[in-house]
């Protein structure tokens, strides 16, 4: 097995929420790449990224922590419960689907992503909320009659209250099997509230694609009929990442967790 070719979708009443490349606008994709060190990003994205750490320093601590997560979730999901299809929707013998719809994102999956041959990637160019394209593009790959862990790392708080982002999850968790698992990290809207709505407030000044932090309580809505696993839904500081993370700088302010599906 090997990867399919990239695929890009769009919704299926035919208008397309899928952006543009534009390097004269800050960008989610970039700006979460600047925080974590990396270098594919531009001048506005880095000046953008710098008026959100005026108020939130803790970003990169926080960036760098959703990492570690979703690493640790992933490993712990294939050695402890066998899970080997995974569809990633943000971005081994494994069958991994990405899934984005940023168009840097779609040109770095074109140019990197590979398989063994024991396992098999793919990467979807769509939006999360186009469920019915990303389910049916995505079972090119994986097989849904066997367990799929569905990984949502900081990106459902990019889909705003009007768009229904319980209803997107509910379809996504309602095409999988059985047996299959839910990984969320989501920003955290009262964790330290102030501060959270005053990043929310200059990130959607100047970012191409607005952000709601969320509180616990929201949060929690997400996993309703699964089943979380310990430690369940807690502030991502308080995820077994044991000397990887600095807790103490600004507040990480997040909230997440792993669910299976019964």
């Amino acid at each position: 097995m090997g990867r399919r070719p990239v695929t890009q979708s769009v919704p299926q009443d035919g208008q397309s929420r899928l952006p543009s490349f534009d390097p004269s606008v800050p960008n989610p994709a970039r700006m979460w790449n600047y925080w974590l060190g990396g270098k594919d990003n531009f001048a506005v994205d880095r000046q953008a990224a710098q008026r959100v750490l005026e108020v939130m320093p803790s970003m990169p601590a926080i960036a760098r922590a959703a990492r570690l997560f979703l690493t640790n979730a992933v490993r712990q999901l294939a050695a402890d419960h066998g899970i080997r299809q995974f569809l990633d929707i943000g971005t081994g013998e494994s069958r991994i689907v990405y899934v984005d719809h940023d168009p840097v994102v779609l040109t770095h999956a074109r140019a990197l992503l590979t398989s063994s041959p024991e396992g098999m990637t793919d990467y979807i160019h769509a939006d999360l909320r186009d469920t019915g394209t990303i389910l049916a593009d995505a079972a090119g790959t994986l097989d849904f009659t066997r367990p799929v862990a569905v990984l949502l790392i900081a990106v459902l708080h990019f889909v705003p209250d009007q768009d229904d982002p319980y209803a997107v999850v509910d379809r996504l968790m309602t095409a999988v099997p059985s047996g299959s698992y839910l990984v969320m990290a989501h920003a955290a809207s009262d964790i330290a509230p102030e501060a959270s709505a005053e990043m929310a407030r200059r990130y959607n000044e100047m970012s191409s694609a607005s952000i709601t932090p969320r509180s616990r309580e929201q949060v929690e809505r997400f996993f309703d009929g699964l089943d979380l696993v310990p430690p369940g839904l807690v502030p991502i500081s308080q995820w077994d990442l044991p000397g990887r993370i600095d807790a103490t700088v600004g507040g990480l302010v997040g909230y997440c967790a792993i669910a299976r599906k019964p």
